[in-house]
């Protein structure tokens, strides 16, 4: 830790958010101190993949770091992806290790450098938590429930929290409250009481269903892939994804879009994989032994809140991961903001002057949120059903992404462009790139 004069710092929630805005801010704050109403120690002793914590009901399904959350948070934590390694994740090749079957086709497996961990979140979070948990100015306070916010008389600024355990109340005083319990979050309300105008909400109705069943795969199966990907599309708005994770184990989440929900028994849903568009998962895991019963959730709409376009907001308060924006979990967005958003928190919190709300929440919009809202939210409105309906352009850029992939399927060079947007390592203009688009026209041209 560098030394400060910053005292302490309160972190709302020991999401994977919390838990890496927590290691951030332990570089820079005397007392950094993780509030969550959960049991966090007995959930260190280790559970079954697919069993949940109440704070993260979605826990148990399968989760994505995609490669440029990977990079962000060995950024972060150095040393933590040969750690999650030798745990039992699974590391490979983000396209020579994966099946991937867009539109009903099989795309080819380039080689690509582009980093492929697979993971389950419990162990993930476990792992995190725990070099969390080693940092000698970092107190984790569980079991807590978060009461209020405390703030001056004037309300502008927020100068601590209430807190509740079991029947008392306790004062916590900080010089920065940062708020990371998710989709849930209480600060739009809390700024209302503080006579701040409530934050603008934008919200893309997706009513997503998925069920998640666990299995032990025989060595025969899927044995240079890491994961296997059937992707939904608007005339068949249903896939699923099969990944390897630790312990010998493979997880497979299937998912519906706009009410095509997926059984919630095993036969149902085995039913249900063999009516993608492939029946690759299906054929991989039909007939192997599964662990614990499956497991189903459902998402009703992304949602963004647009903090950085509020003209006022107190100081002393930062807001961060889902509390910000919550993405539709079919394209696995969601540690990797997390993870993009603790490097723009490191970058604010690092400069001498105290932060700054008003300028870390614009450059988080702009450089964890934006281009990912724009990715999740255009992919989303090719599904019928989806509330929403594409403008001209946007049908244009469909009718175009279409050409690429089907020049994808032929040309692998171009399934790595696609990947590393895909993968949030390049902007969706990468894909309209001259020599990009040159190369879809010789590839069409070639294939008719």
């Amino acid at each position: 830790m560098e030394k400060t004069d910053r005292e302490r710092v309160i972190v709302l929630g020991a999401s994977m958010a919390g838990l890496l805005a927590a290691h951030v801010l332990a570089d820079r704050y005397a007392d950094v101190v993780v509030i969550d109403r959960d049991d966090l120690a007995g959930d260190d002793a280790g559970r079954a993949h697919s069993e949940t914590r109440r704070g993260v009901p979605h826990g148990g399904h399968l989760h994505n770091l995609l490669a440029a959350g990977l990079i962000a948070l060995e950024d972060l934590i150095p040393g933590i992806t040969e750690e999650l390694a030798a745990g039992g994740a699974v590391l490979g090749d983000g396209t020579a290790n994966v099946r991937w079957v867009v539109n009903g086709t099989h795309m080819p497996k380039p080689h690509s450098g582009l980093p492929l961990l697979s993971v389950s979140r419990p162990h993930l979070e476990r792992r995190v938590r725990r070099r969390v948990r080693a940092l000698p100015n970092v107190t984790f306070l569980e079991r807590t429930e978060i009461a209020e916010l405390l703030t001056t008389p004037d309300r502008s600024a927020v100068v601590g929290a209430r807190v509740l355990q079991g029947d008392t109340h306790r004062d916590l005083t900080a010089d920065l409250v940062v708020d990371a319990t998710g989709r849930r979050t209480r600060t739009p309300s809390w700024l209302v009481e503080f006579g701040y105008p409530q934050v603008e909400e934008e919200q893309l109705t997706v009513n997503v269903g998925y069920t998640t069943q666990y299995y032990r795969l025989s060595e025969d199966r899927m044995p240079d892939e890491v994961s296997i990907d059937v992707g939904g599309s608007a005339t068949v708005p249903r896939g699923a994804l099969c990944a390897k994770i630790e312990d010998g184990c493979a997880v497979v989440t299937g998912y519906g879009i706009a009410g095509e929900y997926p059984p919630r028994d095993t036969a149902g849903f085995h039913d249900f994989l063999k009516s993608l568009a492939a029946t690759d998962i299906y054929d991989a895991v039909h007939d192997q032994e599964t662990l614990g019963e499956p497991l189903s959730y459902r998402f009703p709409a992304n949602l963004r809140r647009r903090y950085e376009r509020m003209d006022s907001f107190p100081t002393g308060l930062l807001v961060l991961g889902d509390a910000v924006c919550s993405f539709n979990p079919v394209y696995g967005q969601g540690m990797t903001v997390a993870a993009l958003g603790a490097r723009v928190l490191r970058d604010h919190v690092s400069r001498p002057a105290p932060v700054d709300p008003r300028a870390y929440l614009a450059d988080y919009a702009a450089k964890a949120v934006d281009h990912v809202w724009e990715l999740t939210t255009g992919a989303d409105l090719v599904f019928p059903g989806v509330g929403g309906d594409p403008d001209e352009e946007q049908l244009a850029e469909y009718a175009y992404l279409d050409r690429l992939l089907d020049a994808a399927s032929k040309d692998g060079r171009l399934l790595v462009a696609y990947a590393r947007v895909a993968f949030l390592l390049d902007p969706a203009a990468a894909l309209v790139a001259p020599e990009i688009q040159a190369a879809v026209e010789r590839v069409s041209g070639q294939a008719g």
